[in-house]
């Protein structure tokens, strides 16, 4: 009786027309046999033309032969943060698939040694590219991820969430250290003004932006300045001096009056003058 491995049946299948049959399970391939059966495929993609259907599929196994690659970098970020873990595998597919399209087996190196570095590369890019809300320093980010570290050991060891001088104790750091690297945490998502809060006890539902800030009257004047501007520019010489002396330094009319040789009286009727014309101006741009 004659038996024939799991290597020897899957290294028959990429010879003669892979198109008729269908793609290796991954299921099926034990780690220690993927080295083998990964070289098999790059032979037989190398004879292969790029861009036909029967280089797709080969590639196509490739990739699925090798996510335990991607399986094992990406348990490696497990403490980073939010991310759930399927979005880093997915992230680490692209670093194998990176991989794969530039390996060639005249390197004379192992597959997943070549392609552990892309693959972890992908995973760091997206931490980066997606990773702290605000700029924190880099010995806080490190920090944060070894506190997510001792924070679970000491919660599945103690049945409760540990305190900063028990987390200080495990981490070897000083209290204020280790505070320090919890509120460095607060820093590495933010959470959207609009979104909705829940546990208010009711069925109505609010926003953070509805606990925080106050209306800013002074934005209103801000717009107003904006819109008078073209409008004093369009008054004459001694009408402009006026409203700088009146409401820039904020002189009295009788102080303007000198500075003008008029009486007070007069530079309050000058003054009403103006800001009619000005308002006149607003009310109809």
């Amino acid at each position: 009786m004659i038996t024939v491995t799991a290597t020897e049946q899957t290294t028959a299948r990429t010879e003669g027309d892979v198109t008729e049959r269908s793609c290796l399970d991954p299921a099926s391939v034990a780690p220690r046999d993927a080295r083998v059966i990964s070289k098999r495929f790059f032979e037989r993609l190398g004879e292969l033309e790029e861009g036909t259907h029967e280089y797709q599929y080969v590639r196509n196994c490739l990739i699925e032969i090798n996510l335990s690659l991607v399986k094992y970098a990406a348990s490696r970020f497990k403490h980073r943060g939010v991310q759930e873990m399927e979005d880093i595998v997915q992230v680490g597919t692209i670093g194998l698939i990176k991989a794969i399209d530039r390996f060639e087996l005249t390197r004379e190196v192992e597959f997943a040694t070549f392609a552990v570095p892309y693959i972890t590369g992908e995973i760091k890019r997206f931490f980066r590219d997606t990773s702290w809300a605000v700029h924190v320093p880099r010995r806080l980010q490190e920090a944060r991820i070894e506190l997510s570290k001792a924070t679970e050991e000491l919660r599945t060891r103690l049945g409760r969430t540990p305190t900063t001088a028990e987390l200080a104790e495990l981490m070897q750091l000083d209290p204020a250290e280790v505070s320090e690297a919890q509120k460095a945490s607060n820093g590495y998502a933010s959470v959207s003004l609009d979104a909705a809060l829940s546990g208010n006890g009711d069925d109505t539902e609010s926003a953070l932006s509805d606990f925080i800030g106050v209306d800013e009257d002074r934005f209103e004047l801000v717009d107003n300045f904006h819109a008078l501007a073209p409008l004093i520019a369009e008054l004459d010489d001694r009408e402009r001096q006026i409203i700088h002396l009146r409401f820039v330094e904020e002189q009295t009319q009788s102080q303007i009056g000198e500075i003008l040789g008029c009486s007070q009286m007069h530079v309050s009727r000058l003054i009403t003058r103006i800001v009619a014309k000005l308002r006149a101006g607003l009310n109809a741009s």
